[in-house]
């Protein structure tokens, strides 16, 4: 196998990975909404969009990763690399709106006080003793 064929493969196995945890991903959710709805556990829609979202994220990096891969290793043309940096910018704005509408703030914003990791949480009442 020469190491063109290699790369090639390599960056279709990241690609099957982006798509595999998509996939994941939303049945995850959907999983873990049926589940807390059924128990009544929680804002459902809330923690459904949160999980969905992520999910997203991972398979979007991990295409961008594959399409790395495979555009700059392989055939690194001038057309390539113009398709890949559109790819790359679509995907990257696909992203942040997918981090905007999750933490409810930009990636490059710091966190409030008010922010928690897990809003479906409640926090903990101070003990009086």
């Amino acid at each position: 196998m020469e190491f063109g064929e290699a790369i090639q493969t390599v960056g279709e196995i990241i690609d099957v990975a982006g798509v595999v945890a998509i996939v994941v991903g939303v049945l995850y959710a959907f999983g873990d909404a049926a589940v807390r709805a059924v128990g009544r556990r929680g804002p459902v829609y809330v923690r459904f969009r949160r999980v969905l979202g992520r999910a997203i994220l991972l398979g979007l990096e991990l295409l961008v990763a594959a399409d790395i891969v495979k555009t700059v290793a392989v055939t690194p043309t001038l057309d390539s690399v113009i398709v890949l940096a559109i790819i790359v910018l679509i995907r990257t704005f696909l992203s942040w709106s997918l981090e905007l509408e999750i933490a409810g703030r930009w990636p490059w914003q710091r966190r409030t006080a008010g922010d928690e990791a897990e809003p479906s949480v409640a926090p903990r009442a101070a003990d009086p003793a």
